[in-house]
């Protein structure tokens, strides 16, 4: 296996595998999604997991809400798979965040983190409360409870309120898509991301540490571990439509870098 760490009490493995691609959600056009989302049939998506086990990861994330990653999540983990699943949650298909919690839960989450683009317009609207009770919702399930953000601010909001166990940190701010202003990835972000990472206590997830296929995988991962604590992690999304043998060259890239 990769190297670990206690991540809130859970061991994870230093590169987790993430699930945009799955989804199609490929931050770089629409042509781009609509490939990704034909490629990854629930088949395909089980072999990626069934691969990353092999190759040594033992967490993944995935969003809450695509109906076919979130259908193959469930029956997954319902036939004994192996990685340990932390939720992105969002309430956009339920009734309330409550609810997604609970779904989240009810599936095998071992621990979950609200979607950036939600935590982002709380902050806009400094929300504390509706933060609040979605985490105090969350907490009851005795389970690790973070939040994503696009922004730096986000993320030092959220910290100054000492709220929640772990953060999972955007390494470009491309909150700008949510906010229907299109692609933004600036490579100055990426530097602001790390310096906040470096601030928080609280254990962090690094992600889109290569803005989403814009960067070398090499200078992505070697910046990236460089740059976060000795704690925390990487999640990175993994499109072998592109290359079939993507997930084992990743985590051989990541054993190198961090000398296991």
């Amino acid at each position: 296996m990769l190297p670990t760490v206690d991540f809130c009490g859970l061991t994870v493995t230093r590169l987790i595998i993430g699930a945009n691609p799955f989804g199609g959600f490929s931050h770089q056009s629409k042509e781009r999604d609509q490939e990704m989302v034909a490629y990854h049939t629930p088949e395909r998506i089980r072999e990626t997991w069934a691969r990353a086990e092999a190759a040594g990861i033992n967490t993944m994330i995935t969003n809450n809400e695509t109906p076919h990653v979130i259908r193959t999540v469930e029956e997954y983990l319902a036939e004994g798979g192996r990685l340990q699943w932390i939720a992105q949650v969002a309430n956009r298909t339920y009734a309330s965040m409550f609810e997604a919690i609970d779904k989240a839960v009810a599936i095998g989450a071992k621990a979950l983190y609200f979607h950036g683009g939600l935590v982002d317009n709380l902050y806009a609207e400094r929300d504390e409360a509706t933060l609040r009770s979605w985490i105090e919702h969350a907490r009851g399930h005795d389970i690790p409870v973070g939040v994503a953000g696009h922004s730096t601010e986000t993320h030092d909001w959220v910290d100054s309120l000492d709220l929640v166990d772990f953060h999972v940190v955007c390494f470009f701010n491309c909150g700008s898509l949510h906010s229907g202003k299109g692609h933004k990835f600036k490579l100055a972000d990426a530097f602001a991301a790390g310096q906040c990472i470096q601030r928080l206590v609280k254990p962090c997830i690094a992600y889109k540490i290569m803005a989403a296929g814009r960067i070398d995988p090499v200078m992505a991962f070697e910046y990236a571990f460089e740059t976060i604590k000795p704690g925390d992690v990487v999640n990175v999304g993994m499109h072998r439509g592109d290359k079939d043998n993507m997930v084992e060259e990743n985590v051989a890239l990541v054993k190198q870098i961090l000398g296991a």
